[in-house]
């Protein structure tokens, strides 16, 4: 027995010096994963922007319809967040025992934008939700890298300016975001952030330790091989996000491969953060879509 097991050991490393795809010995007995699941507000946005139920209420269907720990606020979806209206999405977020790691933020400015003005105003109104992120317990805020120029992916010159003057933009913010004890995050969520060499070009620039990204399943370009740029990003990442569309009769997302994604994250780079379901699908409804992504990835947690 022990010859055949020195034997079949060296059989898998020549195999892996030849670079061939070996099986990990967790592929054999990998035990539990060690990762959580929250759900991502746009999960329910219909339901929302249809006025059938609030962010606020959303807690209580985290904890009583899905038995889900946490869920991921959008600021659009928001109430204007006076002081009370914090105080009131703080309240349902204990009643119910739904922690609230992370806000979603959208339409506060462009930060690589050319304007400088522009760009400084851009932080500004970033701030507010770094103030109410902390008030909620959230460990970031997730913001988005927009105002390239046209040409960026043709011309060296200009990707290079958008990147230094994003670099002071995004600097300023999260030394705001640092004084306040959040993270400052971007997800790959169109242009320029979809694209790993430019995301973490910007990252390494910027070299802040609360600065970094969420890597999202979905929301690539068809140049782009979202599996390596996953991958690429998950060196950086404070958040994970699963987006999904449609779910098989066997359970399995039916355009991302959900197994080799939490191989690249949780297997490879050891995240052990909550993964949030984001579903985007109209076959299903938000709900039934959100019920799906949980029980699959319960599943593949093991």
């Amino acid at each position: 027995m022990k010859a055949d097991r020195r034997s079949f050991l060296k059989g898998l490393g020549a195999a892996a010096g030849a670079g061939l795809l070996v099986p990990s010995w967790g592929a054999f007995a990998r035990g539990r994963r060690d990762f959580k699941i929250s759900v991502a507000g746009w999960s329910m946005h219909r339901e929302v922007q249809s006025g059938q139920i609030s962010q606020r209420q959303i807690f209580r269907v985290m904890r009583e319809e899905f038995e889900i720990d946490a869920f991921e606020l959008v600021n659009t979806m928001l109430e204007v967040p006076t002081s009370s209206y914090v105080d009131q999405i703080r309240r349902e977020s204990g009643r119910y025992n739904v922690a609230i790691p992370l806000i979603m933020i959208d339409s506060e400015g462009n930060l690589g934008d050319a304007d400088a003005n522009r760009r400084k105003r851009a932080v500004r109104d970033h701030h507010k939700w770094i103030y109410v992120a902390s008030d909620l317990g959230c460990h970031s805020v997730r913001v988005n890298w927009r105002g390239e120029p046209r040409n960026w992916q043709s011309d060296e010159a200009a990707a290079t300016d958008f990147v230094n003057r994003s670099t002071e933009a995004f600097k300023s913010l999260c030394e705001f975001g640092a004084a306040n004890g959040i993270n400052v995050i971007i997800e790959n969520h169109g242009g320029p952030s979809s694209y790993p060499a430019m995301l973490t070009r910007l990252i390494r620039a910027v070299d802040s330790p609360n600065f970094g990204t969420l890597p999202d399943f979905g929301n690539f370009p068809n140049d782009v091989d979202r599996y390596d740029a996953v991958d690429r990003m998950m060196p950086f990442a404070k958040a994970v996000s699963a987006k999904c569309y449609d779910f098989g009769a066997d359970g399995n997302e039916t355009r991302i491969d959900f197994e080799r994604m939490l191989q690249i994250c949780v297997d490879k780079h050891g995240y052990s953060g909550f993964i949030g379901i984001e579903y985007e699908g109209n076959r299903m409804s938000e709900r039934e879509g959100i019920r799906a992504a949980r029980d699959l990835l319960i599943k593949l947690r093991g």
